[in-house]
């Protein structure tokens, strides 16, 4: 009797254990997900369409348990990129793709990847922001109540204007220039002479149709998408300051997912990721005959004309590295060390 009644106990045992062991290793059935992702980006721009992408990665992976809707130019803050950042901040939206430019009025360190010339080209891009330089901009935005899961690239930066070719500082003098609403670009463009004015992406075009400011800069994906050379009569090409993407989910929404969630959303938004990088480089050479073919001036300069801006610019230096911190500039200007 006593050897029945420990037979049976062991059964149990055992059937116990199994349960255990088939709860940890396959886990709660995935609970549907869905997003609310804000994008500042045009419908038809390189960044909507890698929301696009990673929208329909998600869904596919996760059998249609992840649902992300996307919401191109800027749509649930009516225009207004630091409003989008601070939805994202308060959960209004779930996520969001903000150039790190405007995430600069959560903390200044955002801006570090846009000082006047120091990423050179996209090799260093690609370097500084998948080693230390990358991970310390990720720090920041995590103390800001936000989780960063990807990089994503709007590119380098150009300047349009109605006035007149620039190819030195002294063309720039009192042209009025829209900037986005960061302190490093205002001080950059009164140094190199300009009038830079702050304003909401969704007034541009109608502020440079109607000739109340003389130009913008903004990388090409951004000029092409929302047509700003259709009321421009010249593009300046010179590369001035690297703009990246900051794929943000808000902490409290992410610290709450399924670690399968997450999982799935991490591997398919690298892989958005890099089709949405891929597809911008590969797009940018197609767009800038297209502006030239519109009617737009288009002047590259050259590395000795880019010098005469970099001996202007040498003043944000001193000015900012002290706010920054030199070892994250640093990171930025020599990602391989």
């Amino acid at each position: 009797m006593k050897r029945t009644f420990c037979r049976g106990v062991c059964v149990v045992c055992v059937f116990m254990m199994s349960l255990l062991w088939f709860g940890t290793a396959f886990g709660d059935e995935l609970k549907p997900v869905r997003i609310r992702l804000s994008v500042t980006g045009a419908d038809t721009s390189p960044i909507s369409m890698g929301a696009k992408k990673w929208s329909e990665l998600a869904k596919e992976r996760s059998e249609g348990k992840i649902d992300i809707q996307v919401f191109p130019n800027e749509q649930l803050s009516s225009g207004n990129q630091q409003k989008g950042i601070e939805n994202l901040q308060m959960g209004v939206i779930q996520a969001s793709m903000h150039s790190s430019i405007i995430y600069s009025v959560l903390d200044p360190k955002f801006s570090v990847p846009s000082l006047p010339w120091l990423i050179p080209d996209f090799e260093a891009v690609d370097k500084a922001f998948a080693g230390k330089a990358g991970e310390m901009v990720k720090d920041v935005a995590r103390t800001k109540g936000i989780e960063p899961i990807a990089f994503m690239e709007n590119g380098f930066r150009q300047i349009t204007n109605s006035v007149r070719p620039i190819r030195t500082p002294e063309d720039m003098q009192h042209m009025k220039i829209r900037v986005p609403g960061m302190k490093l670009y205002m001080d950059l463009f009164s140094a190199l002479g300009a009038d830079p004015t702050a304003m909401n992406i969704g007034e541009v075009f109608t502020s440079l149709q109607q000739r109340t400011i003389d130009g913008q800069e903004n990388p090409i994906a951004v000029i092409h998408s929302r047509k700003f050379y259709e009321v421009q009569k010249f593009l300046t090409i010179c590369n001035y300051s690297y703009d990246p993407y900051i794929v943000g989910v808000n902490r409290k929404f992410w610290d709450g997912l399924q670690q399968e969630a997450k999982d799935i959303l991490l591997s398919t938004v690298k892989e958005a990721a890099a089709y949405q990088v891929k597809l911008t480089r590969e797009t940018e050479a197609r767009q800038i005959e297209e502006i030239k073919a519109s009617g737009t001036e288009v002047n590259v300069l050259t590395p000795e004309e880019v010098a005469l801006f970099q001996e202007k610019a040498k003043v944000i230096y001193e000015k900012y590295e002290p706010q920054f911190g030199a070892e994250i500039i640093e990171a930025f200007r020599n990602p391989e060390k």
